[in-house]
């Protein structure tokens, strides 16, 4: 399996993702922080991928989703953007409502 169809694979198994610099309890970089701050303000169940794991996800996943920075949030196979995007989603209550909208899908199926 080559890295697209790894990343590809990542994204359709996992209803929350983020990709992001270290782990949920260790970021690595004060905007994976956040965003990891955000989704757990919500309550969210997600996945994550250590970038710094991964070289080779690390550099295809920015051609991949044409977004240059981590971390990256994909909601139901979707990329959301980075953690100015999260944390301003955040605040509107958007991402709670599109967290809600996938959980709900997820038990439905």
């Amino acid at each position: 399996m080559d890295v697209i169809d790894r990343i590809k694979d990542q994204i359709g198994t996992n209803p929350v993702l983020l990709y992001m610099k270290g782990t949920p309890d260790f970021p690595q970089c004060g905007f994976s922080a956040q965003a990891v701050a955000a989704l757990r303000a919500c309550g969210a169940e997600f996945a994550f991928v250590n970038i710094f794991e991964d070289q080779e996800v690390r550099e295809a996943l920015k051609r991949y989703s044409n977004w240059p920075t981590y971390p990256q949030l994909y909601v139901g196979g979707e990329l959301i953007g980075g953690s100015d995007i999260a944390l301003e989603m955040y605040k509107s209550g958007e991402l709670a409502e599109l967290l809600q909208g996938v959980a709900a899908n997820q038990e439905s199926q």
